[in-house]
């Protein structure tokens, strides 16, 4: 199992509406989360930024990802949460959520 860490920031003005979304997630989009291998899912909120926590469990995180990405239902929910999301200026090239690097953990 890897743990992820990411940060994404949020816009103020619609982040009523990213909640209300979140809320109630589309079945569709969790049924895939969890078809790509993914568990013990999270955001956090604070001062305009998005802090997400998962687990992956698979072997090839890629190809999970690219199977998410080619997922209809997926893509018309990202549609709707990108223009709601504000990337980090420092991601690297490739992210939309920005990667952290774990420098520590305790079971």
């Amino acid at each position: 199992m890897k743990r992820f860490g990411q940060i994404i920031g949020v816009d103020p003005q619609n982040f009523e509406k990213y909640k209300e979304y979140h809320a109630a997630v589309w079945p569709e989009v969790l049924e895939m989360i969890k078809a790509c291998n993914i568990s013990n899912y999270s955001i956090y909120h604070k001062d305009g930024l998005l802090f997400a926590y998962m687990e992956y469990t698979g072997d090839d995180f890629t190809a999970d990802m690219d199977k998410m990405a080619a997922d209809t239902k997926t893509q018309e929910w990202w549609n709707i949460m990108m223009p709601m999301q504000q990337p980090v200026a420092n991601r690297s090239e490739g992210e939309w959520w920005a990667n952290m690097e774990e420098v520590f953990h305790l079971d």
